[in-house]
């Protein structure tokens, strides 16, 4: 870390990124203007502009010290790509030159075949763009010896079609901003131009040494262990969360903030989170797409750091079975250009009109699609980790908390005589100050809470990149805000005064949306039973999640809302069909690696030593008078150890044919259904012996690094 890390944050935040400062320092004012008139009102940017805004934007990264650009951009894979190009250019006459064009800035081509797209394009239809998104500031990237100007951009086929993640969270924050504007104009409120959404995204990780990580034939291929016996002590005691920090890991979280603060990525909280190894990252609210963006970039750093300090970095969402898995809890609200928050209750919620409108269109988004939501986190990895410890179930429901509950009785019943004022606790103690009281207490164990002024979405996967749940989050709310709009219009056109109108609706709404409120702990089996009740969807695995994109009303609500057309969503169904099978085929084929090459040889070299042993114990039993009780134990501890050795070698043959079945399946859907069903219940029985054999075999004779090793070993 340089000597930037003993100064305030606040003099070099953002230096490594062409913000707002850099951009006045090295733009004309009427191209300054411009610009920031495209970020903040989304107006379009003639080319003379880009031109302008190029040569100050090459200028400001060569003097930071950057030789090359590159177009940042996230392709159906989860993660970023870029192709770097050299500002190095030869004149007509040889002369070398700089140059960066307004062209190059606002374009460029990367190879569209090479990249997922769900069958929109052949392998032969090379073609793509990548086109520059003002609203996300460039930055430069440290890597290598050099710096490399990263400019966030979109992913578009020859054709128009989205490549990409993010083409479809920026038109869903279009859309839910022109849906809630009319709402907003149907209650009165006048003067709003733009209505945003916000994201606040929590990351949690683990690290451990990168020594044992490399000898980990399954952390190094699939990101999570298929193997591994707990220890004796996991997280039972509750020591490790918000206990303190390692040093080593302190120093590691130290330069990862400061990497970000270059950055201009608003890091705020580090902590340890529930499990041994295990941590939490979380940063100020902003923009929805910028804070998506954010967080890529917050991964990325934290790889390049943990490589750095001698640490690898876990983002599989259950890199160890037993203990916790990690998410990224993405709170999100919604909120005018003007500031209101519109999910801020304020002090009296019940007379905040607003508020209850928009929180009522949440439940009813979240009421008619949790469908789509649960899809929205669907992965390999979450499957393992969604109703584990720590971990919100499949069934999505909204928690509101005792107040909110209550007011929204009251509404109902037409009741609405409460009195709620800021609430404080009183500890008794005369050096203690009061403690304010939220409205809502929190329910870690709901996967959609509100959490005070947001809703706090916590079943996202720590691996997924937020792109998707966010818009998906948008798309539902516009289709929700649009719905009670309407009802609100269609009974002030029968003759209803406004208030009266919206009272009435949202008397309705509330009615309509109960079933999805559930204020109870959702880790408990009661949970199961009530989603039957209230038919509230339950879909267990991603095969099943997945499937409702095939649904043709929910096709209908991202087409109608210009979010995905008819063929993109078909095309994300197939990449993440085609994911997760390939996904569990890797861990198959990886679990067969270490049964045949390290445990199978370890408990035969064991069992080798132990029957060695027995035969010479055996040809001495009657000179030194060993009983026949004793030598029968001796003899049924080997017996047992060959059963299970047996055992276990007969599974890997059977995993063997299990794995090959795969492919002969005749489609996408009947092999994700036979992986979720058959292949990964049965790789879970094969760890059961070996984990078993863990437990008993010489650790000198065991090669793979154990939990204990890495859990708690700094």
């Amino acid at each position: 870390m340089n000597s930037d890390s003993k100064i305030p944050v606040s003099t070099y935040f953002g230096s490594m990124t062409f913000d707002h400062k850099a951009m006045r320092a090295k733009l004309p004012k009427e191209e300054f203007v411009a610009l920031q008139d495209t970020i903040k009102a989304g107006k379009k940017i003639t080319a003379e502009i880009a031109g302008v805004v190029a040569n100050g934007m090459k200028e400001w990264a060569m003097e930071k010290g950057a030789t090359h650009y590159t177009h940042w951009f996230q392709p159906m894979t989860g993660s970023t790509a870029e192709k770097h190009d050299a500002f190095l250019s030869i004149d007509r006459d040889g002369t070398p030159i700089e140059r960066f064009s307004g062209e190059q800035l606002i374009q460029g081509e990367p190879d569209a075949s090479s990249f997922p797209s769900g069958g929109m394009r052949t392998t032969f239809e090379a073609r793509g763009y990548t086109a520059w998104d003002p609203s996300s500031p460039a930055f430069l990237m440290k890597g290598g010896k050099d710096l490399t100007l990263c400019i966030p951009t979109v992913f578009i086929s020859y054709h128009g079609e989205a490549l990409d993640a993010k083409t479809p969270l920026l038109r869903s924050m279009e859309a839910v901003s022109k849906s809630a504007m009319r709402l907003l104009e149907v209650l009165g409120v006048t003067g709003v131009s733009r209505v945003k959404t916000f994201a606040g995204i929590e990351q949690e990780y683990f690290l451990i040494d990168k020594k044992f990580y490399s000898e980990r034939p399954d952390l190094v291929m699939c990101g999570r262990t298929l193997l591994g016996a707990l220890p004796p002590k996991g997280q039972q005691l509750e020591d490790h969360y918000f206990g303190s920090i390692p040093d080593r890991v302190l120093e590691f979280m130290q330069e990862v903030e400061h990497e970000l603060y270059l950055l201009g990525i608003p890091a705020k909280t580090r902590h340890n989170e529930v499990a041994p190894h295990q941590f939490e990252i979380a940063p100020i609210f902003e923009e929805a797409n910028i804070s998506v963006d954010h967080n890529l970039l917050v991964m990325e750093v934290m790889r390049k750091v943990a490589d750095k300090k001698g640490f690898a970095l876990l983002l599989a969402e259950k890199p160890f079975a037993g203990i916790n898995g990690s998410g990224k809890h993405n709170n999100w609200s919604i909120g005018t250009d003007t500031g209101i928050n519109l999910l801020d209750p304020g002090h009296t919620p019940e007379t905040n009109v607003h508020f209850l409108v928009f929180l009522v269109a949440v439940l009813n988004g979240v009421y008619k699609r949790a469908d789509v939501l649960r899809m929205s986190i669907a992965s390999m990895g979450n499957d393992h980790r969604l109703g584990a410890n720590e971990a919100p179930p499949a069934v999505v429901t909204v928690f509101l908390g005792e107040l909110l509950e209550k007011v929204l009785d009251a509404i109902e019943s037409g009741k609405v005589d409460l009195k709620t004022e800021k609430q404080v606790l009183n500890l008794g103690l005369s050096q203690v100050p009061l403690v304010n009281k939220d409205y809502t207490d929190r329910n870690r164990t709901s996967p959609f809470a509100f959490t005070g002024n947001k809703f706090e979405f916590r079943a996202v996967g720590s691996s997924q990149a937020a792109s998707v749940p966010n818009m998906v989050l948008n798309t539902l709310m516009a289709e929700a805000v649009d719905e009670i709009a309407d009802a609100i219009i269609a009974k002030i056109n029968a003759g209803k005064e406004r208030d009266s109108a919206i009272l009435e609706t949202l008397r309705e709404q509330i009615t309509a949306t109960k079933p999805i409120r559930y204020q109870g702990d959702n880790y408990a089996e009661a949970l199961q039973q009530a989603a039957k009740d209230r038919g509230l969807p339950n879909l267990k695995n991603t095969p099943q999640a997945l499937r409702v994109l095939l649904k043709k009303d929910v096709q209908d609500m991202f087409i109608k809302y210009g979010v995905l057309s008819a063929e993109e969503t078909n095309s994300r169904l197939h990449i993440r069909l085609e994911r997760y099978i390939k996904g569990i085929d890797i861990e198959a084929r990886t679990l067969q690696l270490m049964l045949k090459t390290f445990v199978i040889p370890d408990v035969t070299e064991y069992q080798g030593g132990i029957g060695s042993s027995f035969n010479n114990l055996l040809a001495a039993a009657e000179a030194i008078g060993l009983s026949e009780k004793a030598l029968k134990s001796q003899a049924d501890n080997l017996k047992v150890l060959a059963e299970n050795l047996s055992t276990l070698i007969d599974m890997t043959a059977e995993l063997d044919e299990a794995v090959e079945k795969i492919e002969t399946l005749p489609t996408e859907f009947e092999k994700a259904d036979y992986c979720a069903e058959k292949l990964l219940p049965f790789m879970s029985e094969v760890r059961v012996v070996a984990d078993w054999l863990e437990q008993v075999v010489d650790r000198s004779r065991w090669q793979l690094p154990t939990y204990s090793e890495m859990l708690f070993e700094h």
